[in-house]
């Protein structure tokens, strides 16, 4: 197990999930993010069966800034309850998990 944690939203558009993940990486939140979409998903929301097209958002950051992160993304996002998740990367490259590490390193 590492300290690293992969952090996952969605948007309604690109252009959302753009700006949440530069504001992140910018503020060294997040190491680095990817956008894939649009995706298809199926859910339960206020009650009632729905789907649509969104635009997943994947972050990598660590256990020690993950509250920030997530204070930071809830601010943020144009939806007033949207997913957000964190799983535990289990296992890595050294190097790609030291550079998540330094990348959002307290100065």
């Amino acid at each position: 197990m590492t300290d690293c944690l992969q952090v996952s939203t969605a948007t309604a558009t690109r252009d959302e999930a753009v700006a949440l993940a530069g504001g992140a990486v910018q503020q060294r939140l997040a190491a680095g993010a990817q956008i894939v979409g649009p995706v298809v998903s199926v859910y339960w929301h206020l009650g009632e069966y729905g789907t649509g097209e969104e635009w997943q958002l994947l972050l990598k950051t660590t256990k020690e800034r993950y509250a920030e992160l997530e204070a930071y993304l809830l601010e943020r996002h144009p939806w007033d309850n949207p997913e957000l998740c964190a799983v535990p990367i289990v296992e890595g490259a050294d190097r790609c998990l030291d550079w998540v590490r330094s990348s959002v390193a307290r100065s």
